[in-house]
């Protein structure tokens, strides 16, 4: 799913690819390289999204109609589809904020805990 410089972390964010991808296009189209570039570089290199994981959980998203994509040419000049959100991946992108909020606010209370 991920490769990071710390293996062990990546176990713990797996369910937030989703989340991540539709935070990512927030930013308007982008295609699955773009995708993966900006949270990788947003996360200060520490998240590196394969393509393995990548491609297919842009596929379910647009299975379930939380994206829209079509086909267009990259920066490149090479042939990309590009992936937006939809209304209903707006909606669901801040539920699933407000709940990466709580479990995260909830983990660091236990780990802060005496």
């Amino acid at each position: 799913m991920f490769r990071e410089k710390d293996a062990d972390a990546g176990q713990l964010i797996q369910g937030t690819l989703e989340m991540l991808i539709l935070r990512a296009l927030t930013r308007g189209p982008q295609h699955g390289y773009a995708v993966a570039e900006w949270i990788h570089n947003t996360s200060q290199q520490v998240l590196r999204v394969e393509e393995g994981a990548l491609y297919p959980a842009l596929h379910r998203l647009e299975l379930r109609g939380l994206l829209a994509a079509k086909w267009g040419m990259s920066e490149n000049n090479r042939r990309a589809k590009f992936y937006q959100l939809t209304a209903e991946g707006k909606k669901r992108l801040e539920a699933e904020s407000q709940r990466w909020a709580r479990l995260s606010a909830a983990v660091a209370f236990v780990m802060q805990a005496s």
